[in-house]
């Protein structure tokens, strides 16, 4: 990496920074530190809501998907626009009327504090770890560039991000994830550009489309219904709607941003707005990774993208056969780029015969360097059963090392580490937000005592303190997610354990009022062990984990006697 694409990756961390700490300065009281004094615009709000769930690990991540799996992953998104339209109706205006800090405020009003207590514990462990993931994506980068201690980096990316959002709470966290989404907006639009005028003269974008198409990459819908298939049209309707309503209805890293506005209108508009545009800003990020397999059919790939390993197994004793299959490799790939260029040909041509048999042929192809990549990844495995053997995370970033301009490298990585910033500054907020209002203000005698500018004064302290500690639990966890694959599908099956019992929790409150705190708290506590029971002995997709928490909290709810019933208050105490 060149000494300028150092110098816009370094102005862009320091520039988010102190715009961070400048805008955030001014907190005199909770609801100015927590909400940004509910003064949020519907532009911020959407790009903040956007900003908050497209972490680095979606943009590290999900290129690596699309290269590797298609298309598919865009179905985990389909259940989005329904469950904004019902949040926009029914969860956004409850909120604004009791005028609450956290979403689990509203359910001590509508239970009773151990049911708030449960989903606001369940939050906090779900988002700390989630937040880990978040700081260790960009690590990862800096650690493969610079061969750091990821100890070292996740610390250094961590602690920059605790600075800001510390110092500023909600309004240095919305401002800044609107400067931020502009350098994820442009570096990834440049990079989409540059992959495909890196193509081969002669070939076109409807060409590369056209190749990506036949080798099964750009498969974004399955209607099959096989409830072992992570990614099909049902699961994304049904399983991520429950995903999709619990994520923007009750974690409070999302609600937290709408919460923000000035009034029901401008959060319902922003929630809304994010709507419509996620799944076309997912299917771009993907469709980039397919872009980047069709580039690696003109080019020499690896046979596995993440460095580590293989210089590892080169230098063990199995050293000699990985090299023998990279040779393999070499000659099924050249094989492969010969097949491609005879199919794109034949298809300008336009002799329909000789393009069904070139696609045969090129078919062929890539599944015989697939099948050598797997004779690769074994290898790896049987030289180290400990070796990560996904290399999903590292495709994208292999390409932009290997074959992005200067200035480009530095601009995407700035991307990417803006892209962790937002995502982590809002979870941090989020986690303060949760532990100061629905712990310390409650279990705290001191924080029931006195009101004023010193009580308001300490509570900022306390929320300030609380963000500096969630900041040290992510980077702790962020050392053991090397760990968990590809990270865009850990980070949701990591929500997916507890998103469905959530959202049980919230429909029954605002749904069947006949049901009290008792009841539901119960329920939650069997579907939330029915779901961790799903996870640890079957091979249901996760998708489904949230509609069995959620119908679980809510059928077994049903079934229990109706105790511990409350009626909510009109407004905020």
């Amino acid at each position: 990496m060149s000494s300028i694409d150092w110098v816009v990756v370094g102005a862009s961390l320091l520039g988010i920074v102190l715009y961070g700490v400048w805008r955030g300065r001014g907190n005199a009281d909770l609801g100015g530190y927590l909400l940004a004094g509910r003064t949020m615009r519907w532009p911020a709000i959407t790009l903040s809501i956007m900003a908050t769930q497209a972490s680095a690990i979606t943009f590290l991540s999900a290129p690596g998907q699309g290269f590797a799996d298609g298309m598919r992953f865009l179905q985990f998104y389909l259940g989005l626009p329904i469950a904004v339209i019902i949040l926009a109706a029914t969860a956004v205006p409850i909120y604004h009327r009791l005028k609450v800090y956290t979403a689990y405020e509203y359910l001590e009003r509508r239970f009773d504090s151990k049911t708030r207590t449960l989903a606001a514990s369940l939050f906090l462990v779900q988002r700390g770890l989630a937040a880990g993931l978040t700081i260790y994506a960009p690590s990862l980068i800096l650690s493969v560039l610079l061969g750091w201690n990821i100890y070292i980096t996740n610390l250094l990316i961590g602690t920059l991000v605790v600075v800001y959002t510390a110092s500023g709470g909600a309004k240095a966290v919305q401002y800044t994830q609107v400067m931020q989404m502009a350098i994820i907006f442009l570096g990834f639009g440049i990079a989409l550009v540059l992959i495909l005028n890196s193509l081969p003269p002669g070939v076109s974008f409807l060409d590369a489309a056209l190749v990506a198409g036949k080798l099964g990459k750009l498969n974004a819908i399955d209607f099959s219904f096989d409830l072992q298939n992570r990614y099909t049209f049902w699961s994304g309707i049904l399983g991520g709607t429950f995903l999709m309503l619990s994520y923007f209805g009750t974690d409070q890293s999302q609600v937290g941003r709408y919460l923000t506005g000035r009034s029901v209108t401008e959060s319902r508009v922003g929630l809304l707005a994010n709507g419509v545009v996620k799944i076309p800003m997912q299917f771009a990020i993907l469709f980039l990774g397919a872009m980047v397999y069709v580039f690696y059919l003109f080019a020499s790939p690896p046979v596995f993208f993440n460095p580590v390993e293989v210089d590892r197994v080169r230098s063990g004793v199995y050293g000699e056969e990985f090299r023998a299959v990279e040779s393999r490799y070499e000659e099924v790939s050249a094989e492969r780029n010969q097949r491609v260029r005879e199919y794109v040909e034949a298809r300008h041509a336009g002799d329909a015969a000789v393009v069904a048999e070139a696609e045969r042929a090129l078919q062929g192809s890539d599944a015989d360097a697939k099948a050598v990549r797997t004779d690769a990844v074994a290898i790896i495995q049987k030289s180290d059963p400990d070796a990560q053997t996904s290399d999903t995370n590292y495709v994208f970033l292999s390409f932009v090392l290997g074959h992005m301009p200067v200035g480009v490298i530095g601009l995407v990585l700035a991307a990417i580490f803006a892209a962790s910033m937002s995502s982590t500054s809002a979870e941090l907020n989020a986690l303060s937000s949760t532990t100061s209002v629905d712990f310390y203000k409650r279990f705290v005698p001191k924080a029931r005592q006195g009101e004023g500018p010193t009580a308001a004064r300490r509570e900022v302290l306390v929320s300030k303190a609380a963000t500096v500690f969630w900041g040290i639990f992510a980077i702790a966890f962020a050392e053991y997610a090397s760990r968990l694959g590809s990270l865009i599908e850990a980070v949701n099956i990591l929500g997916s354990l507890v998103y469905g019992t959530i959202l049980g929790i919230f429909l029954v409150a605002f749904y069947l009022k006949r049901v009290g705190g008792t009841s539901v708290f119960a329920a939650a506590l069997i579907a939330e062990t029915a779901v961790v029971a799903c996870f640890l002995y079957t091979d249901l997709s996760f998708l489904w984990y949230n509609a069995v928490g959620c119908l679980g909290v809510v059928g077994v709810s049903l079934l229990l006697p109706k105790s511990g019933m409350k009626t909510p208050e009109p407004a905020a105490a």
